[in-house]
């Protein structure tokens, strides 16, 4: 979720940020089923690849997504 439960992702912007967040799944060799959500929050659907580990991968998601949407 968003800090503070902030809705920062307009509408009009999700769609960027979902491919966005599915280059960085795929750069880690993960594969990308379903990515949606609102305002303040999103959803993935993915298979995680072995040689990755999910807080990582989090990390670099909430960090890239952060940078995009400020």
């Amino acid at each position: 979720g968003t800090k503070h439960r902030q809705r920062t992702m307009a509408a009009d912007h999700r769609d960027e940020l979902f491919r966005h967040i599915t280059g960085i799944l795929q750069k880690q060799k993960c594969h990308v089923y379903r990515i949606n959500g609102v305002e303040d929050h999103i959803h993935i659907v993915t298979h995680l690849h072995p040689t990755v580990a999910l807080s990582n991968l989090v990390k670099d998601i909430k960090l890239a997504t952060t940078e995009l949407i400020n």
